[in-house]
């Protein structure tokens, strides 16, 4: 088992450490930061080595997604990246000569994330997964079903949502609830009515899917100066009553948001009956969840869906940063454990993972939930830069890697890929991002200009407003770091 003492990153620094630690000194007292909290270490991912630079590297800061490299590291270590995820339906009893049925069906939700998405490369839609079912019912000979179509949740426990997420974010797509038969990454669209003209309240015109048990009250209004999404859906788990705040952008084809499904395993039932009459298979009970297992011993198996490998999994996470696939991936280290898939039960594992690691001590860490949702956690640098400087001696380091942004991609550091393109060195530098209320970090690898990878954290706290002089600073840190020869 590989250790990385934190007490190695207080070895003697390089010789090239003390002037890169007095201008990162000098570069963070930009009044951006004045009032804010600001921590940052970077350290050579190689055994052994002392910090390049460290400021309140030991001070708890929120970390906001970046905590989704502690969550991906600890599943793919305890996992594997081939790892798969199953979803099984059972039959219970077998038709008669006229096809007719007189069981239950049984979806056995197993903690698939990707199921019914087309997030991860491999993965079907939902009505692609729906069909499958029923094809699968109906080669079976059944024609009727004179009983329920039952969804088992049982492998999980506890809230569906992390204690900690606030009022305003739960309801939208990022804080959609967890579930053991999570389907269509358990969000809808809801589209609004055009509306061309600026400050006028606009209306719900349908959703996709269509849920015909949600109502929907909206308080929006249109903004005629801003392209952006800024409307928020307010709603709990199991609500189906959903509240619409805020501005969208003025249309004349209209205008659509993503909102969390309230129940994603009714849905998943809903359109396993949807799929099976249309395939002639009349279904005449009820469409239950349950928390209690059957004895599938006595069930004859009619399906099993596995997932796209964990490899492909925490590519989105990382890459797109998606709040589900983390906090379901989090639930699975309790699964894995034998232990129920809660939040909590999930977070004693992840926490299990640092310590016997020495990644972290017993204070270093706040945690509630695996994505980083909450603005509640706490983490320090150098505890995200063990985790980073351990991943990459693992076996499972290119998958790790991978799974992390390049300038590239979509988001982060726009300048600083410009910066890199004409040098031809975009893939010198692989990053994860966090931004959550007053909050913004930044973490992950450079390759410097003398070969050396280097692992690096970057996390400023209460800031005031949305400058995005921090932005710039966080760029300059990194173009230090990949000119070191």
């Amino acid at each position: 088992m590989r250790f990385f003492l934190l007490g190695l990153l207080l070895l003697p620094s390089l010789l090239n450490a003390q002037p890169l630690q007095n201008w990162v000194e000098e570069k963070i007292k930009h009044p951006v930061l004045r009032g804010a909290v600001w921590g940052g270490i970077a350290v050579p991912a190689q055994p052994g080595q002392g910090p390049l630079f460290a400021l309140q590297d030991s001070t708890r800061l929120t970390p906001a997604s970046t905590l989704k490299l502690l969550t991906t590291a600890a599943i793919l270590e305890t996992l594997g990246p081939h790892h798969r995820f199953e979803t099984n339906l059972y039959m219970q009893g077998t038709p008669d000569e006229k096809g007719t049925l007189n069981g239950n069906l049984y979806l056995q939700g197993g903690g698939d994330m990707t199921l019914g998405s087309t997030r991860v490369v491999g993965a079907e839609t939902w009505q692609t997964v729906a069909k499958r079912w029923a094809s699968s019912v109906k080669q079976a000979g059944v024609s009727q079903i004179n009983g329920d179509l039952i969804a088992d949740i049982s492998l999980f426990e506890g809230p569906t949502i992390a204690p900690k997420v606030n009022w305003e974010n739960m309801g939208n797509y990022f804080a959609a609830p967890a579930s053991p038969l999570c389907f269509n990454d358990n969000l809808f669209d809801i589209y609004f009515k055009p509306e061309t003209h600026a400050n006028r309240p606009v209306e719900p015109d349908r959703t996709e899917p269509n849920l015909p048990d949600i109502h929907l009250q909206s308080f929006i209004t249109t903004d005629g100066k801003s392209n952006k999404d800024n409307a928020y859906v307010y709603g709990a788990p199991g609500q189906y009553d959903l509240k619409i705040f805020g501005t969208i952008p003025t249309s004349a084809k209209g205008f659509r948001i993503k909102a969390a499904l309230p129940d994603p395993a009714l849905f998943a039932l809903q359109a396993f009956k949807q799929a099976l009459e249309e395939q002639g298979v009349r279904v005449t009970g009820q469409l239950k969840t349950s928390a209690q297992a059957p004895d599938y011993n006595t069930l004859q198996r009619l399906d099993k869906y596995l997932s796209p490998e964990l490899k492909d999994i925490i590519f989105i996470v990382n890459k797109r940063s998606f709040n589900l696939y983390a906090d379901m991936l989090l639930r699975h280290l309790a699964v894995h454990a034998g232990q129920k898939g809660s939040i909590e039960n999930g977070l004693v594992q992840l926490k299990q993972f640092l310590l016997t690691r020495r990644l972290a001590g017993l204070n270093e860490t706040v945690l509630y939930d695996g994505s980083g949702l909450s603005r509640d956690n706490l983490l320090t640098p150098r505890v995200l830069v063990a985790v980073l400087n351990y991943m990459a001696q693992s076996p499972y380091f290119e998958y790790y890697y991978n799974s992390l942004a390049t300038p590239n991609d979509r988001g982060d550091l726009l300048v600083l890929r410009r910066y890199l393109k004409s040098k031809k060195k975009i893939e010198d530098v692989r990053i994860k991002g966090g931004t959550i209320d007053n909050v913004k970090a930044i973490a992950g690898y450079v390759r410097a200009e003398n070969g050396q990878l280097i692992s690096f954290v970057l996390m400023a706290n209460n800031l005031a407003g949305k400058d995005e002089a921090l932005f710039r600073i966080h760029e300059d840190i990194i173009k230090e770091l990949l000119q070191i020869k």
